[in-house]
């Protein structure tokens, strides 16, 4: 079934923005509550230099390009970033698709599947305890691939196929996008994570990487983590998730990359400061 998805027809006009920004207010889906969406096209887009553009979801979608909407009113400055990579033709022309969150973030975000199994009941019923429910990730899933990337893919001049098509985040949006990857890894060739908020998924999720991870050459991962590493149960996390990915075959700095940013906080203000380094892994110009 089409999503009906209607633009906003008057979007208030931000004069430092660069390229076009297209919001899609209250989104509906049949999976999840309805919430906004921001389609960022190049600067170059109506002049249709190329046929199709890979498409890059992320997730906290309002943090990413306007501050008066970003968290904490920073945001990621993604339009400039992208612009400039561009620019210097490190990455391949590209539109980024912005979904924003709502306040079922959490339970959105967290991986489901690791938390079905009889083993991680003591886990899942924590998280129902702190946040009202269990993971409906898998829901938020299937709004992004049943319903949001068949009308993007409509909508504008796209390359669908999965070596085009990314997922990233932060914090939580780090753990949905290697979720959703695993999950459908014909329909996503990357996930790019900042700053992952391993702990909260302790080790149901590493067990569940070992059974899911998809096999390397076809997809690309990007990690990365700041002033995390300084938390208990943190570091420990992301070194088993590293050893995970080398096991299943990964080259490193091919397949996959992680960096450590000593001393760089967990906000906008650190990711904005870096995103240009998991875009230009994830999005460089080859096939």
């Amino acid at each position: 079934m089409k999503t009906k998805i209607r633009p906003d027809l008057s979007p208030e006009k931000n004069a430092d923005l660069i390229g076009t920004l297209d919001h899609f207010p209250d989104v509906p889906s049949q999976f999840i509550d309805p919430r906004h969406v921001d389609v960022w096209l190049p600067p170059d887009y109506d002049e249709g230099h190329t046929n199709g553009y890979a498409v890059l979801y992320m997730h906290d979608g309002q943090n990413l390009f306007e501050p008066q909407k970003s968290y904490i009113g920073v945001d990621w400055g993604l339009d400039q970033a992208m612009a400039g990579l561009f620019q210097k033709k490190q990455i391949r022309p590209t539109i980024v698709v912005g979904v924003w969150n709502t306040p079922q973030r959490l339970r959105e975000y967290l991986p489901q599947r690791p938390f079905c199994d009889y083993q991680s009941q003591q886990s899942r019923s924590r998280v129902i305890k702190r946040y009202g429910g269990g993971p409906i990730s898998d829901r938020y899933l299937h709004f992004l691939v049943n319903e949001l990337k068949p009308f993007i893919d409509r909508r504008y001049r796209t390359r669908p196929e999965r070596a085009f098509t990314f997922l990233m985040g932060s914090s939580m949006g780090g753990l949905i996008s290697l979720y959703g990857m695993c999950e459908y890894p014909h329909i996503f060739g990357g996930a790019g994570c900042l700053s992952t908020h391993w702990p909260i998924a302790q080790r149901s999720f590493a067990k569940y990487l070992k059974v899911r991870l998809p096999e390397p050459g076809r997809h690309k991962i990007y990690l990365d983590y700041g002033d995390e590493a300084n938390r208990a149960g943190y570091l420990v996390n992301q070194k088993r998730v590293e050893q995970i990915i080398r096991d299943r075959g990964y080259v490193f700095g091919s397949d996959w990359r992680t960096n450590w940013f000593a001393g760089d906080p967990h906000s906008e203000t650190a990711w904005r400061n870096r995103v240009h380094v998991p875009l230009r892994f994830l999005l460089k110009d080859n096939p």
